[in-house]
């Protein structure tokens, strides 16, 4: 079962061909994809659709912890393994899973982007580092007839299972809903529009499409971010002079337009 593809951001070196690590080298920029099952997993195993985002906080990710539905992030993107674990079980899944919902940039090198080697004490052979435990894709040390070598290419360089990119910095917002007196604080990338916030927000109210949304009285671009609408993240300087930033969160003011059409 696949699902659509859907680009975040312009047109990037990381939907062509070669691999993942000469793409993450060479742009900031991510194609992503909702995550593709091979036909052999059953339909009542694949997980719920989800939609998209140009960028997760560690919060978003850390919430995907499970076999069932397993995020990762490496070198600032964030990947959904559901599908991989889906196809494969035992043992060497179980590195994988152990890590589900967290970052695993130190399980490569950073400048190939290719997992860590060292030289293996009884083999003497240069092999991939694994102190956690073998993994998915990874050979093992001597000849095994029951290694799966019908792959085109390992999961860390596939990039049918990159979603987005990870946040490089994240701010807080409060959200306060002028009708209804409900009051929510956020924790969203920086990088994010008002649009995203907003479609963050619709958890708490699905209508938030029915507000118009204010800073200090002034209406929001909803195509900006908040540093770009004027509302600076001071969260850096109020640490610096030693004063609690959550004491400091800007508030966004929803005020409604009378039309529940948009949910």
């Amino acid at each position: 079962q696949a699902f659509g593809a859907q680009a975040l951001g312009p047109s990037s070196p990381c939907d062509a061909a070669g691999s993942l690590a000469r793409r993450m080298v060479a742009s900031d920029e991510v194609a992503a994809s909702l995550p593709t099952f091979a036909e052999s997993v059953r339909k009542g195993d694949i997980p719920k659709e989800y939609t998209l985002k140009r960028y997760y906080t560690e919060g978003d990710i850390a919430q995907h912890n499970v076999s069932h539905d397993c995020w990762v992030s490496y070198f600032g993107r964030v990947f959904d393994l559901t599908p991989l674990l889906a196809e494969y079980e035992g043992p060497l899944a179980q590195p994988i899973i152990q890590a589900a919902g967290t970052d695993i940039s130190h399980w490569f090198d950073e400048s190939t982007r290719q997992p860590k080697t060292h030289i293996d004490p009884e083999t003497g052979l240069e092999e991939i580092y694994c102190p956690w435990g073998r993994y998915i894709h990874v050979p093992p040390k001597g000849p095994e007839s029951n290694w799966a070598t019908n792959f085109e290419t390992p999961w860390w360089e596939d990039p049918r299972y990159c979603i987005g990119q990870k946040a490089a910095r994240t701010r807080k917002v409060t959200v306060m809903n002028l009708l209804t007196k409900q009051k929510n604080t956020l924790v969203i990338p920086v990088e994010d529009t008002v649009e995203e916030i907003r479609n963050r927000y619709l958890i708490h109210n699905a209508h938030a499409g029915s507000y118009t949304w204010k800073r200090l009285g002034k209406a929001l671009n909803m195509e900006k971010t908040l540093e770009e609408n004027g509302v600076k993240d001071e969260t850096i300087e109020f640490e610096r002079l030693g004063i609690d930033p959550d004491d400091h969160i800007p508030v966004i003011h929803l005020y409604f337009d009378d039309d529940l059409t948009v949910a």
